[in-house]
């Protein structure tokens, strides 16, 4: 049955560019277009589609606030269009915060020059996010919180004991599974690695936040996403955080209580005396920063003292670097299949026999601070 869409823009030009793009896949069917927030919400739900293209900067109703209200009363798969810039990241972190599942660059001269590269990414994130785990993907705090864009969240978060409250789960979905692996092992370890992609912002967010100020090892943070990205999120994630984080930059120095986040469009290794080095992105890799990468090198340099987490996220990239870790006698864990927003990454990892323990997003925070000691 093919994938039906939902393509909203104010941009004449750009809804009907994106509906002949999807419609020339066999297996997507544009069901409706809308100009602006408010005929989005009433086509999704008059038309009940499978997925929503959104844009954010629109007439009567901006993309936020229609994701908002999409996810309130009709959850939709969300693919946003962000512009490649800070303020454009600011807002995509927005969006993703209000629901939206994932999210690709508005760049009108790559749909002129690179029509084909371009037709095979929209239909595969098309195709990807059809897929994915509503129930999991939106990040709900107390409704009398500041937003993390009115900046209230970041003046308190380290002094705050509470973590933010976990997503309120529809009535009609089936609890997750208990988690497999119990009880963490408790140790003193060199680093903690992270990698994760699709769903990966607000499952960091969701994870991070639960870590304690005083949280005893280094932190390092692989997020699949543009270079225009990392720094707005690193920032993003620091405000709401009682742990420091930043966007990595060579000659960092590996410490306890600080979260470094890979640069996008390039690699990030970690040496054996703590300190961190950047590279330029390999062409020949198709992800900038890539897992294997990070976890490789930490694995070379730690030895038995890492351990590795692999959170929701398209593909495989964390199962080699995973396989190497374990290899040097690291610990590895996943995200269970249940609290994935896509269970790809991680149930690679699964397959190959390589977790130690899978546990629920809204475990693995609580987890990693009862083993590091």
């Amino acid at each position: 049955m093919a994938v039906k869409v939902l393509v909203v823009d104010d941009s004449g030009f750009f809804r009907r560019r994106v509906s002949e793009i999807l419609s020339a896949d066999p297996d997507i069917q544009v069901v409706g277009t809308a100009t602006n927030g408010r005929e989005a919400i009433d086509q999704a739900l008059a038309l009940k589609p499978d997925v929503i293209t959104m844009d954010y900067e629109m007439p009567m109703m901006d993309g936020i606030t229609a994701v908002r209200n999409i996810m309130q009363r009709c959850p939709t798969p969300v693919l946003m269009f962000s512009s490649l810039t800070h303020e454009g990241a600011r807002v995509t972190l927005d969006a993703l915060d209000a629901g939206a599942v994932d999210y690709l660059p508005k760049n009108f001269e790559d749909i002129s020059r690179n029509p084909e590269k371009v037709k095979a990414l929209l239909c595969e994130k098309v195709h990807t996010i059809a897929r994915s785990n509503r129930r999991y993907s939106t990040f709900s705090a107390p409704a009398s919180s500041p937003s993390p864009a009115a900046g209230g969240v970041g003046a308190t978060a380290r002094s705050a004991a509470p973590a933010p409250a976990p997503v309120s789960r529809p009535s009609t979905a089936p609890a997750a599974p208990a988690a497999s692996g119990g009880a963490p092992k408790r140790k003193s370890y060199k680093l903690v690695a992270i990698g994760t992609s699709t769903g990966g912002p607000v499952a960091l967010q969701r994870v991070l936040t639960q870590l304690p100020a005083n949280f005893p090892a280094p932190i390092v943070l692989i997020q699949h996403m543009p270079a225009a990205f990392t720094k707005a999120f690193a920032e993003r994630l620091d405000k709401l955080c009682r742990i420091t984080v930043k966007e990595a930059e060579d000659g960092d120095v590996l410490r306890p209580g600080l979260a470094l986040l890979a640069p996008g469009g390039k690699q990030m290794m970690v040496d054996p005396r703590g300190a961190v080095k950047i590279l330029p992105g390999d062409e020949r890799l198709n992800y900038k920063p890539c897992v294997d990468i990070t976890f490789g090198s930490a694995a070379k340099s730690f030895n038995d003292k890492v351990l590795a987490v692999v959170l929701t996220g398209m593909g495989a990239d964390g199962r080699e670097g995973a396989r190497l870790l374990k290899q040097s006698g690291s610990q590895v864990w996943a995200q269970d299949e249940a609290s994935c927003v896509i269970y790809g990454m991680p149930m690679a990892v699964v397959k190959a026999n390589l977790a130690d323990a899978v546990y629920g997003l809204d475990e693995i925070g609580r987890h990693l601070a009862e083993a590091c000691i």
